[in-house]
């Protein structure tokens, strides 16, 4: 189901109706609905992929609980390893067995031999991408025994599958998604406007940026052979708005949904292509993905303890896999290579937290959110323009 659609605009006021007038006085229920909500959302697209939603919540469930009995140092480890095969092996089957399987086979050809070995038609989930790194984090936390298992499953399935951010993200950490679940939640004036604001906000974003700008873009790219070179730039800025919209109007419209329900997510998009240097982009783009490849990947790797040159390979690792994590095609591969490269040379010169606080623009702090337009005055900025 997507957020701009007819069946969301009727799905979302009869599921807060349920929500706050006939299950407001019991958590449990209030958990259990939020999971039938969930999946019917989920399942809108395609009812068949609830199995593997389900299936993942049982695995990390039931691996949280041994986690929890278990002090012996290897058994632990096995069941950590447990999940991120099953996680990651389902998600490795479903978004990337044909990409390694066409290059296994490109590459034989390339010494003269040709496997008759035939791809597989596979759907790619809605939303694998972003479930499966908000479950491994909850084993990876439980395993670390940074956060203490629940016992409750409906609560567990409720955080894996909520809704607003099921799909697309924002990736919530279970240290922050988990514990609001667990506790009760009342309607509130002021989260409730605030949704609102944040919803419209993001609309604003997806359907009058990105969904004005995507025809244009597409046609530029489809016809790139024949465009001159000032239509491609134009492109590509036009593209960096619809990919921006895009992505943080969905943010924003799951925030504020989430709102809605008493819940509280984390911030996605800050501001980025207000950034300084590249090392300030990546700490306001999709940040609940940066963040979790920081968290559970690059410092495991060592991070920035053992020495230059492994804080290189572990900045390389990062970009490289980040760049695969969006898509399986080697565009993104090399996409991420050239944000590595942009990276270094600021890690470098020790610049790359350089910029970690707020930053003035028209002596109003964009990170608190104290950005004014006088939209009198910009509508008529606007107006004289177009009239000239």
């Amino acid at each position: 189901m997507l957020f701009n659609s007819i069946d969301f605009a009727i799905f979302l006021p009869i599921f807060f109706i349920a929500y706050w007038f006939l299950t407001a006085k019991n958590l449990r229920l209030q958990n259990l609905l939020i999971v039938v909500a969930s999946y019917i959302f989920y399942g809108w697209w395609d009812y068949r992929f609830l199995v593997l939603i389900v299936f993942s919540t049982i695995v990390d469930f039931s691996i949280g609980i041994l986690l929890r009995d278990e002090e012996n140092k290897r058994k632990r480890k096995i069941l950590l390893w447990l999940s991120i095969l099953v996680n990651l092996g389902l998600l490795g089957f479903f978004k990337y067995y044909n990409f390694f399987l066409d290059n296994f086979i490109d590459a034989f050809s390339l010494f003269g031999m040709n496997l008759n070995v035939r791809s597989l038609n596979i759907i790619l989930p809605v939303g694998i991408s972003f479930y499966t790194f908000q479950t491994l984090s909850y084993t990876i936390d439980v395993y670390k025994k940074k956060l203490q298992p629940t016992k409750d499953f409906i609560a567990f399935s409720a955080f894996v599958s909520f809704f607003p951010q099921l799909v697309a993200g924002p990736i919530e950490r279970a240290t922050n998604l988990l514990p609001q679940v667990l506790k009760e939640r009342n309607l509130k004036k002021n989260e409730l406007f605030g949704g609102i604001k944040l919803i419209i906000y993001g609309f604003f974003l997806k359907i009058f940026i990105a969904d004005i700008l995507a025809p244009a873009v597409d046609d530029i790219f489809v016809n790139y052979k024949s465009m001159p070179g000032g239509n491609l730039i134009l492109g590509a800025v036009f593209f960096s708005f619809q990919i921006y919209g895009d992505f943080s109007g969905y943010s924003k419209i799951a925030r504020g949904t989430a709102m809605l329900f008493g819940f509280n997510l984390m911030q996605n998009f800050n501001f980025p292509y207000f950034s300084r240097n590249i090392g300030e982009f990546w700490r306001r783009w999709h940040i609940s993905l940066n963040t979790w490849f920081r968290d559970y990947l690059y410092i495991p790797l060592g991070g920035s303890r053992e020495g230059k040159f492994r804080s290189i390979l572990n900045i390389f690792t990062i970009f490289l896999v980040s760049g695969f994590w969006h898509g399986a095609n080697w565009t993104f591969i090399v996409w991420g290579a050239i944000h590595s490269l942009f990276f270094v040379p600021i890690f470098l010169s020790n610049s790359n937290r350089k910029y970690t606080g707020g930053f003035q623009f028209n002596r109003l702090s964009v990170d608190k959110f104290k950005l004014s337009i006088r939209f009198k005055d910009f509508s008529k900025n606007i107006f004289n323009h177009i009239s000239r």
